[in-house]
């Protein structure tokens, strides 16, 4: 059994790092209020971007566009996006582990990282890092969005790469979020909305389609990622909160532990002391 000294060692650790994970959980719940006040708001824009791009391909025949169809290249481009710090519980896991459970090859993947811990851990299985971003998601902004998707759609317009993906965390509330990969390229349209435009007339587009389709595709890619950014970061401070808040009940419980035991020990202790006393003062007798 550990003594009294070093119980109440082990209990003062305790107790201190309680006082650091409960900080870290404060700080966590204020960031939380703004990501996810900026998740809230952008999300009905970047809905209906999806929705009325998805649409309006659906509308529009058959289209010899670059954007809407595979280009020969067997590399494959994704963007994924973790934190630059850890202590969010499974945040971060979550989403490399769309990538390593998919099917999708690592010999053929060229990752462009947003967060430090995807990163690190892509790099240390033998992952190819093509560029990394990961002073982006300290605070994301539409244009550190759109520098991402010119690179990324350079290469895919090149035929450098054939298709690209996007992984990510989606924020559904405060206490649920959902990774999610992507297909950004080429767009793929939902059958629901074909079967949906076959009753319709065709998209007309002015100027040419094609002219017209290389400006829209580019915004809506960038538009899906930016709202994939916000996203993200809400989640990350969502997931950071709940795993200090876990970490702070967890330490309480072992404090209450420890207390007892000590309170055991000193029981214990002053009994045996009283014995002694007891048998001393018999013996003189």
């Amino acid at each position: 059994m550990a003594s009294m000294r070093d119980i109440k060692r082990r209990r003062s650790s305790i107790a201190s790092t309680q006082q650091i994970t409960n900080a870290m959980k404060l700080v966590s719940t204020v960031k939380l209020q703004k990501t996810k006040a900026r998740a809230e708001r952008s999300k009905p824009y970047f809905d209906k971007m999806y929705a009325t791009v998805t649409s309006m391909l659906a509308k529009s025949g058959t289209i010899d566009h670059p954007y809407l169809k595979p280009q020969p290249s067997e590399k494959k481009a994704v963007i994924v996006l973790t934190s630059n710090r850890g202590l969010a519980g499974g945040y971060n896991a979550n989403v490399t582990k769309l990538i390593t459970g998919s099917d999708l090859k690592a010999s053929d993947l060229l990752l462009y990282t947003v967060g430090n811990k995807g990163k690190e851990y892509f790099q240390h299985r033998g992952y190819h890092v093509e560029k990394d971003y990961s002073e982006v998601i300290e605070h994301p902004m539409f244009s550190d969005a759109r520098e991402i998707c010119e690179e990324v759609l350079g290469k895919y317009a090149s035929g450098e790469i054939g298709e690209i993906y996007l992984a990510y965390t989606y924020f559904k509330n405060t206490v649920v979020h959902e990774p999610k990969l992507l297909k950004l390229l080429p767009v793929e349209v939902d059958e629901a909305d074909l079967k949906a435009a076959d009753s319709g007339s065709l998209m007309n587009y002015e100027p040419e389609e094609e002219e017209a389709l290389e400006i829209i595709i580019p915004k809506y890619i960038t538009s899906i990622l930016f709202g994939a950014l916000v996203e993200a970061v809400a989640s990350e401070n969502g997931a950071r909160m709940q795993a200090m808040d876990s970490a702070t009940s967890n330490a309480q419980e072992m404090i209450d532990k420890l207390t007892l035991q000590y309170n055991r020990a000193r029981q214990g202790s002053i009994t045996q002391e009283l014995t002694e006393i007891i048998a001393g003062a018999n013996a003189i007798e």
